[in-house]
């Protein structure tokens, strides 16, 4: 048997106490913790009952053991310790899933470092493409405890075409669900989750253009696994995500080929592998030559879900829009051709295998032997009762060369069409003239005078996916709203959305746009949906408190002002349940040693508490938080709570 390393054998000294595991039978650090700063004699004893651990946390002076509890717990609370003992089998490829090899289980998992951890996440300023100091702090999930709960909402404002008004209600529908179209300003997994209870299962849409990892994008995360921190950043997001979807809702995620297939991966696991309905591409450009191996990569790609529709469920909403032919033999109804044969072989309809006879000529047509007709023989007779089909020479403005099945244009009625995945080519070969990402750009420059936005998509591409996936009156989801074209298109197209966007522009940009829509704005689609202005938008705001001062820690430029925020924090904010609120001369003098702005502003980020980010709804009442009587009336309404 291989000999334990110091972490294993700590690990599993710490789990013969029952106090300390979950239902699973884990560890629980942070109820070990706990019992360390109450210096509990029943871990002590446990601590000195092996030597090598013994000789680690105690100190020996004149014969005595005194617990290092700093030194324990400084230990335990390190994110090296807890990926050892929290998801050390389960996070790696090739060992095990819930105690089984995966040799054993027949099946292959995706696992990565802080797999079953939480990235909160986010940025303020796209175009700055920073490293981030507090964000990339990666939360075990035993440190978060209220981080999830719903959170007060603040800062309300309706934009109508009569311009800014107070809210004053929130519009239900006879069912109790919110009918408002709604902007909301914060970190977008914090947000999903103070939504989650007001529309789980309501949701038939959600698209997301989230940031590609790329390098160049604004996912910049300075620690040693971007990757992962990447794909935990997804799975966080997409696993609240799926609770807002209808039974038949459909989600669209918008990657490239540098995480494209790690996502889809991550993605099986969350929606289930038998709810993956298509790759769908979407052409960029027309080529490029200064690209890796000279092969020019001109397509990025949407990854499509869903909830759990059936796969003989209709799930696109195209309607048929074909070519119909008037003939005086059919007055009353127009008609079109469709194939008489299926793609079944005659071995497999046996009763399919026949020579057509023409009626009028005597002319034979024998079977296509890969095929087979789509009636059987003994039906003929019926089918040509009623004049559904046609041979060659009946018609002299038809071409054919074989016997056709007339489908007549009251049968098409209410019904759809097979959608191909490449039905989005079909908009890029239109936009590729004045090249795909030009075209979203220029509709930006066209509404605000400028290039605010950095690879806007376009209001065709988002035309054609929210009419294949949706009806009027459907909600729509965005979560990565950025520039606001998904909203914007589903205003225009009668569809109820949910934005949400944390960055700072989340007021001059997609919400300026919407009030342009609003006051009817003819670019990108609205000449094609004959758009005339009008509808209402409800803008609201997570309430932030510990995240007020994550923003000015990010905005602070010197030690100086860093060290004046440390005062005020240490006074007015939460901070984590191990951190002293004093702030000793020493501590003072150490941290302006440092030197390093970027050093010290993730030092003091990392003193707030992550679970108070934002008011919490539950503590609405608290007179320390100040939240006005007009925001808990508007809370209340829009949480359904008397």
């Amino acid at each position: 048997m291989p000999k334990q390393n110091f972490n294993e054998k700590l690990t599993a000294l710490l789990k013969t106490h029952p106090n300390f595991l979950d239902d699973a039978g884990e560890l629980i650090p942070a109820a070990v913790r706990d019992h360390a700063w109450r210096l509990d004699h029943n871990l002590i004893r446990l601590l000195l009952t092996d030597n090598e651990i013994k000789a680690k946390f105690f100190d020996e002076i004149d014969g005595h053991w005194v617990f290092n509890y700093n030194t324990f717990i400084d230990y335990i609370t390190a994110k090296n310790f807890l990926a050892n003992s929290y998801t050390q089998f389960r996070n790696k490829i090739g060992l095990n899933i819930d105690g089984k090899f995966l040799r054993e289980r027949g099946e292959v998992s995706l696992v990565w470092p802080y797999k079953d951890c939480v990235l909160e996440g986010g940025q303020t300023k796209e175009e700055e493409k920073r490293k981030e100091i507090f964000f990339n702090e990666i939360l075990a999930q035993d440190e978060i405890n209220r981080m999830f709960d719903p959170k007060v909402l603040t800062n309300w404002k309706r934009h109508t075409v009569d311009g800014e008004q107070e809210v004053t209600d929130i519009q239900r529908d006879e069912n109790g669900i919110i009918r408002e179209n709604l902007i909301i300003k914060g970190n977008n997994l914090i947000a999903l989750h103070t939504l989650k209870q007001q529309f789980r299962g309501q949701v038939k849409l959600i698209y997301i253009d989230p940031p590609y990892n790329t390098g160049s994008d604004s996912f910049g995360y300075n620690d040693s696994f971007n990757h992962s921190s990447w794909l935990t950043f997804m799975k966080n997001r997409l696993e609240v995500a799926r609770e807002f979807l209808t039974d038949n809702g459909i989600i669209l995620i918008h990657i490239d080929d540098q995480e494209m297939h790690y996502l889809k991966l991550v993605a099986d696991e969350i929606f289930g592998r038998d709810n993956f309905i298509a790759t769908v591409p979407r052409k960029t450009r027309s080529g490029k030559s200064d690209v890796p191996y000279k092969l020019s990569q001109d397509f990025d790609w949407m990854l499509m879900y869903t909830k759990g529709a059936s796969k003989k469920d209709n799930l696109f909403q195209r309607d048929v829009s074909r070519k119909y032919h008037k003939t005086p033999d059919f007055p009353d109804d127009e008609w079109r051709l469709s194939d008489l044969t299926t793609q079944r072989t005659i071995y497999e309809r046996p009763n399919s295998n026949f020579t057509l006879v023409n009626p009028r000529n005597g002319e034979g047509f024998p079977v296509n032997p890969n095929r087979c007709w789509g009636i059987t023989k003994d039906s003929v007779d019926e089918y040509l009762r009623k004049g559904k089909i046609v041979f060659p020479g009946d018609y002299d403005f038809l071409n054919i060369k074989r016997p056709a099945m007339r489908v007549f244009k009251s049968e098409d009625i209410g019904k759809t069409a097979y959608v191909s995945s490449d039905f989005l080519n079909q908009v890029m070969d239109e936009l590729l003239k004045s090249m795909v990402n030009k075209k979203g750009t220029d509709e930006i420059v066209e509404i605000f005078g400028r290039k605010a936005f950095s690879y806007p998509k376009n209001e065709l591409l988002m035309q054609r996916i929210i009419e294949y996936t949706t009806k009027e009156g459907d909600i729509v989801l965005d979560f990565h709203l950025g520039s606001g074209t998904t909203a914007a298109v589903a205003h225009k197209m009668g569809r109820q959305y949910i934005g949400i966007e944390q960055m700072d522009y989340a007021e001059t940009l997609p919400v300026e746009r919407l009030k342009k829509v609003i006051a009817g704005e003819q670019g990108g689609i609205s000449e094609s949906v004959d758009w005339q202005g009008g509808g209402d938008f409800i803008y609201c705001e997570l309430m932030p408190y510990n995240q007020a001062y994550v923003d000015k820690i990010q905005t602070a430029q010197s030690s100086e002002a860093l060290v004046a925020l440390w005062k005020e924090i240490a006074e007015n904010s939460f901070l984590n349940w191990y951190v002293n609120a004093e702030m000793p001369e020493e501590a003072v003098e150490d941290f302006i040693t440092i030197n390093d702005v970027e050093k010290q502003k993730h030092l003091l980020a990392e003193l707030l508490d992550k679970n108070q980010l934002y008011v919490n709804l539950s503590e609405i009442a608290d007179a320390d938080f100040e939240v006005s009587e007009d925001d808990k009336t508007l809370n209340k309404a829009f949480y359904g709570l008397s």
